[in-house]
């Protein structure tokens, strides 16, 4: 199953990277074929045909990042990954090897260092998902960090937060309505209640086995600082950790958008820099695995040289991290055709119905008609902020 998912992803990602970049390299031409072709017709008989297309690109790669979201932690499900340190490293390896494939796609173009901050930003908030999983469960640190990636993604591009410039919609009600019930959803979906089996939660269990490194290691368990703490101490540190993550990951996609903001401005270092947001993805992937790299050696160092190694969790963290990059790729694809403040509520909050969907169809977390109808509520809400979210633009 792990190479199908890796097919399905490179494929996926060759198409829509191609099909992008074709679009953004003969757009202009493109457009001018239909000026003089639609002009008779009224005079925003172009804008409106050209909007249909990159539309339709744009909400293509919002269904597509969505899915790969909230299906990527599905081949690390019932694997051991320990404390996490060096699963998020083979994952993030995995995300650099995406980004590789795009470059070449896109022939080189030009490394914008600045861009790196953004992944390093990101890793930063990566290396705390372990713990906030060990400490709160996957599915309540999801929904804090979503709900904060949320806000900071969102809140930073309507309102030209950090340097970059407030973006608008055409119905910026809308816009308003739709994040605020993705929001809600986020908040709804704190109710659903996960089966509990043998004192952990089903949640729990699955990312974080309690099973030894090898069999050298008979007498070994996956022991960290967060197994120590108390469980009230536990509760509030992973929900300050998510809060962190969350904040992290929403302020990952500024410096690309200051990068693009700046490009037209003769006075800046950034003047001329490209608006096609996919010509960024080498460096801010470049940036991750920098980041997760230096993450990853201060570790070792910190176990003296004896890090966990848990050699079950090489292949399916690849395939995650080629799924979280293709995801990510067909993020900024929705960045550049959709713009962040119509994506950022979009993409932020229905991979948590995909993986509440993974949960009670496959893994049967959820149990009972009470937790079914809160499900029920918070799906209906997550799809109707996507869709208010998605007209505000249109």
């Amino acid at each position: 199953m792990d190479h199908c998912v890796v097919l399905l992803a490179l494929s996926t990602l060759l198409c829509a990277t191609q099909a992008a970049a074709q679009m953004n390299q003969d757009g202009h031409s493109q457009l001018s074929g239909a000026e003089l072709t639609l002009s008779p017709l009224g005079g925003n008989g172009t804008s409106n045909g050209t909007s249909a297309i990159e539309l339709t690109y744009g909400f293509t790669s919002c269904a597509v990042a969505v899915v790969f979201y909230g299906s990527n932690f599905v081949p690390v499900k019932k694997i051991d990954t320990g404390d996490g340190m060096f699963f998020q490293w083979v994952l993030c390896a995995a995300i650099w090897m995406v980004s590789l494939v795009v470059n070449v796609i896109l022939n080189s173009p030009k490394f914008w260092p600045l861009a790196m901050l953004g992944g390093g930003i990101w890793a930063t908030g990566n290396v705390t998902v372990v713990p906030i999983v060990k400490t709160i469960g996957l599915g309540l640190g999801l929904l804090i960090w979503a709900c904060f990636n949320l806000l900071m993604g969102w809140a930073s591009s309507r309102f030209g937060w950090f340097g970059i410039s407030a973006e608008t919609v055409g119905k910026p009600v809308l816009n308003y309505c739709g994040a605020g019930l993705c929001l809600l959803s986020a908040i709804v979906f704190f109710f659903v209640k996960s089966d509990v089996q043998n004192v952990r939660t089903v949640e729990e269990a699955p990312l974080l086995i309690q099973d030894t490194i090898n069999s050298d290691d008979a007498g070994t368990s996956d022991d960290s600082w967060v197994d120590r703490l108390r469980p009230s101490t536990k509760r509030l540190v992973g929900s300050g950790m998510a809060v962190f993550a969350g904040l992290l990951y929403g302020s990952s996609f500024i410096p690309v958008l200051y990068i693009k903001d700046h490009a037209d401005n003769p006075d800046s270092y950034f003047h001329g820099a490209s608006q096609f947001d996919l010509d960024y993805v080498f460096a801010q992937f470049s940036g991750i695995f920098l980041t997760s790299t230096v993450y990853f050696l201060i570790y070792c160092a910190a176990m003296k040289n004896k890090p966990k190694v848990f050699s079950k969790a090489i292949l399916p963290g690849f395939v995650s991290g080629i799924m979280w990059g293709v995801a990510t790729c067909c993020w900024f694809l929705a960045n550049h055709y959709l713009s962040a403040v119509v994506s950022f509520p979009i993409i932020t909050t229905v991979p948590g119905l995909i993986a509440a969907m993974w949960g009670v169809l496959v893994f049967k977390e959820v149990k009972g008609l009470q937790n079914f109808l809160v499900l029920g509520l918070a799906f209906c809400l997550v799809i109707a902020g996507a869709l208010l979210t998605a007209f505000s633009k249109v």
